[in-house]
């Protein structure tokens, strides 16, 4: 899912991101409250209508500001104060207001409120916010007036510890929800530890059900998580990285911003069939990024269609029964030298997925 935080993909229109076959994006309910307000976007209709978007929506739930605007936050059991960005006025945000503001707004999936820690946290505050969660998702299943129209998904917190992930996957599993999400990762933590516990919850959670790593966005990371057992995701990456100078290859990244790239008059990708590899050449482009607002809409764009290509691609060989050969061809294409990070090798071990004719392991 890309990610348009205000109900926008920067340097993208919607036409566009039809084009590449975007079937669904994220917004924020944080930021949609502050701008232009849930109560705005209601009254014209819901987002889908206000962003002319048919295709579907989901919204987070607010809570990860409680990391990203940590200076600014204030946790409690009713919920988390945040100062108002543009005056320092506080704004209560609770498990309640979370899902009457996503109501509001009208996305297809929305998420429920939990307690966000870094993974990088150790101590009596992870279990804290792992049990706050879940009696947090009981008030966010009540207050939720819409259920027959928005799927609340509830999310799976414990930091690294698997004895609190396992409480945390069985008591939301226990409520029947629509969907799960695992949170509190992609945060710093080490690449051993962050497979660890999505393997850990996507064996547990339900098959019949989607399952969702949220903030994962490293192309590798995806096809990792995939072969674990998740279905969605979402990142800025994709974009950001593309407001740098930097586009996504199957080799990896192509950076744009490189001298080397003055006078190649290859596309980005000679494998790609997007609007920008068609058209625009690397010399072109070098002489964009990060100097013209083209350069990074172009680059977005692209980037994106390699997203979504990438997850249609895991999607197809799963269901053509390919989806061992697709990893493989994958890792050869990233690491021709067969430096595939032990990290990834021991995934997809315990994934079942023999990647042993294309890697020699070294730790990463």
């Amino acid at each position: 899912m890309p990610v348009g935080t205000q109900g926008t993909i920067k340097g993208l229109t919607n036409n566009q991101l039809e084009e590449i076959g975007c079937q669904i994006i994220l917004g924020n309910t944080y930021h949609l409250a502050l701008r232009p307000s849930a109560e705005l976007i209601d009254d014209l209709g819901g987002l889908h209508k206000f962003m002319n978007w048919k295709r579907a929506l989901l919204t987070d739930s607010g809570g990860f500001q409680m990391v990203s605007l940590l200076h600014l936050a204030d946790i409690t059991e009713q919920g988390v104060t945040f100062q108002f960005p543009v005056d320092g006025k506080p704004m209560l945000l609770t498990p309640e207001e979370s899902i009457q503001i996503q109501n509001k707004i009208g996305a297809d999936i929305i998420m429920a409120l939990d307690d966000v820690v870094k993974t990088t946290i150790t101590g009596p505050r992870i279990e804290e916010a792992m049990y706050r969660t879940l009696r947090w998702i009981d008030r966010c299943i009540a207050a939720h007036k819409r259920p027959d129209a928005q799927n609340l998904f509830g999310i799976v917190q414990g930091g690294l510890d698997p004895v609190l992930r396992d409480i945390c996957v069985r008591g939301l599993v226990d409520r029947n929800l629509p969907g799960y999400a695992i949170g509190g990762l992609a945060g710093g933590e080490d690449k051993d530890s962050f497979w660890r516990v999505v393997a850990q919850c996507t064996a547990a959670l339900p098959e019949d059900k989607p399952r969702y790593v949220m903030g994962v966005g490293y192309p590798l990371d995806i096809v990792v998580c995939s072969a674990l057992g998740a279905d969605m995701y979402d990142c800025v990456y994709p974009t950001r990285t593309a407001r740098f100078g930097t586009a996504l290859v199957p080799e990896g990244v192509l950076r744009l911003k490189n001298q080397a790239m003055a006078n190649d008059e290859r596309p980005i990708d000679s494998t790609c069939t997007c609007m920008v590899c068609r058209n625009y050449t690397r010399a072109y482009l070098h002489c964009l990024v990060t100097k013209d607002a083209m350069g990074s809409q172009l680059v977005s764009y692209h980037n994106l269609s390699y997203m979504m290509r990438l997850s249609k691609d895991l999607h197809t060989s799963l269901v053509e029964g390919q989806f061992p050969e697709f990893v493989r061809g994958f890792l050869r294409a990233q690491f021709p030298k067969g430096n595939v990070p032990e990290w990834v090798c021991n995934a997809m071990e315990v994934a079942g997925v023999d990647i042993s004719t294309c890697c020699a392991p070294i730790t990463s």
